[in-house]
C-alpha cells in the first residue's frame, strides 16, 4: 500500500487520457494541494501541461487551443462553477475528473450545461486526500470537533476522505473503532454506510485475509503531539513547520532570498528521502558527507580545459545544479535546527519531557521543570509544553503542583489564554477521558519499564513510544481487546492482519508515522498506512484542543455545567 503512488497514478492517467497536445490543469484549492504533494511542476511540464489554473478564479484568459484537464472535489460549489465554465468554455476540450463519488444529479446538471459539447470525459479518480509520504495521509482539517462532537462538515469530509483512501488502495475492510469514543463510532458507521451504498465500487477481489480499518481518537493519547522530536522530518515540522511539503524560512537570521521558502519532498529529494526518519545526530554526519561529495564535484566541474570537458560539463550541469540546491537547502535547515536547539536548551527540555512521560519520580521531575521555568533561554512554548505534560502525568498525584506551575507561567509573562491550555488539555485528554494506559501504570507495563531501566536507555530523548505502537503490536498478535476496539458488524478477523489502515480523529504526528514506518520494515507480510484529520506539531495541536474545548469552558464559566475546577 502506497498512497503517494496511488494519487500519482491517477494524475498520470488523467494526463495520458487527454492525449497529445498542449494542456491546462484546472483545479480547486484542495486538489491543488493534492497534486502538488505527488508531482513537481517541472515533472508535469514534461507531459505537455503548460498552464495551472484555479476553477474559482473568474477572469481566466480564453485559450481554445488548449485541452483542459479538470481535477476537482465533487462539492456543490465546484459543480456550480463547472456549470458556468461549460456554458462559456475557455478551452477547447474538457476532461473532467472528480476526486470522489459524484451524484447522478450533479452529472446531469453538468450535461445540461454542456451546450457546446466541449466535455469529452467525466470520471471519478479517488485521490481525495493529501498523500504525505508512502504510508502517511492527511485530510488537512485543523479542528474537527467542538464540545467533543463532530463538526458536521468535518465528519462528511473524513467519511469521504477515508472512502477515497480505501478505493484508491482497492480495499474493502473490516472496521474496528475505539469504543470509548463516540466520534470514532460515528465515523466508523458513516464509512460502513458509504461502503454499503457504493457496493459496486468496493467489489474488489477478495483476499484470504480481510484488510482492517482501525479508527481511533487523539484524546486517548494527548501526549505524543506535545513532545519535542528528534528525527529530521519531525524536527523540521515541530520547529519550523511543514505545510504541504513547504517550509517558511523567512524568519531565519541572514537567510538568502531564494531560500525564504523551500520544498522538502521525499519524492524529489534523495537526501531527504534517505534521512527524514534518522535522528538529529546522524543527520549531522550525513550532511557533512553530502558537503564533502559536493566539494569534490565542484572541483571536477571547475576543470574545463578541452572540448570533451565542456561536453561532460554540459551533460552533468543539471545534476550538478540540482545537487547544489540540495546542499544549500539542507545545510540551511540543519543549521537553523542546530541554532534553535542550542539557543533554547531544547536538549534539556526534551530530556525532562521524556522523564515526565516515561519515569515516575515526581519530586525529581518537578525540580527539573521548575529550573527550566526560570531559565530565560527556554521558550515560553516549551514552558507551557512541560506544564501540560506534567498536568497529564500527575493530575491524580496527591501532592501535584499543577496550580503552582500555572502561576509560574504567569510570572514568566505567559498570557491567560496560553495558561488556560493546561486546564484545556485535562478536559481534552485527562485521566477521565482516556481508556488506555499511556503512562504504563498497569503491572505489566511497570515490569517492562523496570527491565528497560536495568538495561539502560539507548537514547534519553526518544524513550517515549506512542499509543499506536502498543495497539499495532496487539493487533498484529491478535491481542487487541475487542471490548475496547470492537468490530462494526458481525464479521471478525481470525488470522493475522496483512493490510492495516489506521485513522486518528484529531490528527496524527510524525512520531506515529515513524512507528508505522518501523513496523513496515520489521514485520514481514504486514503493510500499514496511517492517516489523520491533520499532521500535528505543538502549535496546530493546541489549536485543535482550543477548538474542541472552548464550548465546554464557556459553558462552565456561565455555571451551566456543575463541577469544580481542579485547582
Amino acid at each position: 500500500m502506497n498512497v503517494i503512488l496511488a494519487v500519482k497514478q491517477y494524475i498520470t492517467k488523467m494526463i495520458e487520457d487527454a492525449g497529445p497536445g498542449m494542456k491546462v490543469l484546472l483545479m480547486d484549492k484542495d486538489t491543488t494541494s493534492i497534486v502538488s504533494m505527488v508531482y513537481a511542476q517541472s515533472e508535469i511540464l514534461q507531459k505537455e501541461v503548460y498552464l495551472f489554473e484555479r476553477l474559482d478564479v473568474a477572469n481566466r484568459e480564453t485559450m481554445k487551443h488548449l485541452k483542459c484537464i479538470c481535477f476537482v472535489r465533487p462539492t456543490a460549489d465546484n459543480v456550480s462553477l463547472l456549470s458556468l465554465e461549460l456554458r462559456s468554455p475557455k478551452y477547447g476540450l474538457y476532461y473532467i475528473y472528480f476526486s470522489n463519488v459524484i451524484s447522478k444529479q450533479d452529472v446531469k446538471v453538468l450535461a445540461e450545461a454542456d451546450d457546446q459539447e466541449a466535455v469529452r470525459e467525466v470520471q471519478e479518480y479517488y485521490g481525495d486526500y493529501i498523500a504525505v509520504s508512502p504510508h502517511v495521509f492527511s485530510l488537512n482539517i485543523t479542528a474537527c470537533c467542538k464540545n467533543f462532537t463532530w463538526e458536521h462538515s468535518a465528519l462528511d469530509r473524513c467519511t469521504q476522505g477515508l472512502a477515497s483512501v480505501l478505493l484508491s488502495m482497492k480495499k474493502c475492510p473490516m472496521i474496528r473503532y475505539q469504543n470509548s469514543s463516540e466520534m470514532a463510532k460515528r465515523l466508523a458507521e458513516n464509512v460502513k454506510s458509504t461502503i454499503n451504498r457504493e457496493g459496486a465500487l468496493f467489489d474488489f477481489r477478495r483476499t484470504d485475509v480481510a484488510p482492517i480499518l482501525l479508527i481511533i481518537d487523539r484524546r486517548d493519547d494527548p501526549v505524543t503531539p506535545l513532545l519535542n522530536q528528534w528525527t529530521y522530518q519531525a524536527m523540521v515540522h515541530e520547529l519550523l513547520g511543514i505545510n504541504n511539503n513547504r517550509i517558511d524560512l523567512s524568519s531565519v537570521p541572514g537567510i538568502s532570498k531564494e531560500l525564504r521558502e523551500i520544498v522538502l519532498s521525499a519524492e524529489h529529494d534523495e537526501f531527504y528521502a534517505n534521512n527524514m526518519q534518522l535522528n538529529f545526530g546522524e543527520i549531522g554526519n550525513n550532511i557533512k558527507e553530502l558537503m564533502e561529495e559536493f566539494q569534490q564535484k565542484s572541483k571536477s566541474q571547475a576543470k574545463v580545459e578541452s572540448i570533451s570537458d565542456m561536453k561532460s560539463f554540459i551533460e552533468n550541469y543539471p545534476q550538478f545544479k540540482k545537487m547544489s540546491g540540495t546542499v544549500s537547502k539542507h545545510v540551511t535547515v540543519v543549521g537553523e535546527l542546530s541554532r534553535l536547539v542550542g539557543s533554547h536548551c531544547l536538549l534539556e527540555v526534551s530530556e525532562t519531557e521524556q522523564e515526565i512521560v516515561c519515569q515516575s519520580d515526581h519530586s525529581v521531575v518537578l525540580q527539573k521543570i521548575q529550573e527550566l521555568m526560570t531559565n530565560p533561554k527556554v521558550r515560553d512554548v516549551d514552558k507551557l509544553r512541560l506544564t501540560m505534560l506534567y498536568a497529564l502525568r500527575y493530575e491524580k498525584h496527591s501532592n501535584n503542583a499543577i496550580s503552582r506551575l500555572v502561576q509560574e507561567l504567569g510570572k514568566q509573562g505567559i498570557g491567560e489564554n496560553q495558561k488556560r491550555m493546561t486546564k484545556m488539555i485535562l478536559d481534552y485528554g485527562g485521566a477521565k477521558t482516556r481508556s488506555s494506559d499511556i503512562f504504563g501504570n498497569d503491572p505489566v507495563s511497570m515490569t517492562k519499564k523496570f527491565f528497560k531501566g536495568l538495561k539502560g536507555v539507548e537514547n534519553v530523548y526518544t524513550q517515549h513510544k506512542p499509543l499506536i505502537h502498543q495497539l499495532l503490536d496487539n493487533l498484529i498478535k491478535g491481542k487487541l481487546r475487542e471490548g475496547m476496539y470492537p468490530y462494526l458488524g458481525t464479521s471478525q478477523l481470525r488470522d493475522r492482519p496483512q493490510d492495516v489502515i489506521i485513522f486518528i480523529i484529531g490528527g496524527t504526528t510524525y512520531e506515529e508515522a515513524l512507528t508505522v514506518h518501523t513496523f513496515n520494515k520489521t514485520t514481514p507480510g504486514v503493510r500499514i498506512i496511517i492517516g489523520g484529520t491533520h499532521v500535528h506539531n505543538l502549535q496546530s495541536f493546541m489549536t485543535e484542543i482550543s477548538q474542541a474545548v472552548t464550548v465546554v469552558q464557556h459553558a462552565r464559566s456561565r455555571g451551566q455545567t456543575p463541577g469544580q475546577s481542579r485547582w
